[in-house]
């Protein structure tokens, strides 16, 4: 019988990374499940399996990890919906239809719409964790903005509201949602984002009457 041919072994930058990975991922889930402040460093690193001192070689405190997990999120979101937008070929039809997969998604992992909770309350109950919870929130914003203003533009509508404040808005309303998964679970999230994005399409005028 054939031995089994073992593992490349990771480098120490791969191993590095595999470690991060970890410790995103058993954050988010106890975060989910037990709240930020109910959850502790030594949880999260007993969670992925590590060391606290694994946990301090990745990140400097709790509320760092947190920051770079909801980052990496917004990163991934903002650029689903940028590749979409991204073929000059596509019809509205196209557009809309692509949204639609990418509201699925949201659907999928509902998880983060309560995330997206827990990470505005802390940056308001810790002032050290403000500033750093509040730059991502307005970067995130402001792609999510620059996605719906080049929504509108690519179906030639006209925004009954600048990108900004309708980026603000989705927002609220997805977080708004996940807190009343257990009235609305026949309403999934990304698909009353949709319900709402549509509405506000066709109620636009077209840029060109």
């Amino acid at each position: 019988m054939k031995k089994a041919t073992p593992p490349p072994r990771l480098s120490r930058e791969e191993s590095r990374l595999q470690t991060r990975t970890h410790l995103l991922a058993a954050a988010k889930r106890l975060f989910v499940e037990r709240g930020f402040g109910a959850t502790s460093l030594r949880d999260i690193a007993a969670e992925a399996g590590y060391t606290q001192g694994a946990f301090y070689s990745n990140f400097a405190s709790k509320e760092e990890l947190f920051v770079e997990l909801m980052r990496e999120r917004s990163k991934a979101q903002v650029g689903d919906i940028v590749r979409t937008l991204n073929d000059p070929s596509s019809s509205a039809d196209d557009i809309l239809s692509a949204l639609e997969v990418w509201a699925q998604t949201l659907d999928a992992e509902p998880e983060w719409s309560v995330l997206g909770v827990e990470f505005k309350l802390q940056g308001r109950r810790n002032p050290v964790f403000e500033e750093a919870s509040q730059a991502l929130l307005d970067a995130h914003r402001d792609g999510l903005a620059y996605c719906i203003g080049q929504i509108f533009a690519r179906l030639e509508k006209v925004p009954p509201e600048s990108p900004t404040v309708l980026a603000a808005s989705f927002m609220g309303l997805s977080q708004g949602l996940a807190l009343q998964r257990s009235l609305l679970s026949d309403a999934p999230i990304g698909h009353m984002i949709m319900v709402f994005l549509r509405g506000l399409l066709a109620a636009a005028p077209s840029v060109r009457s």
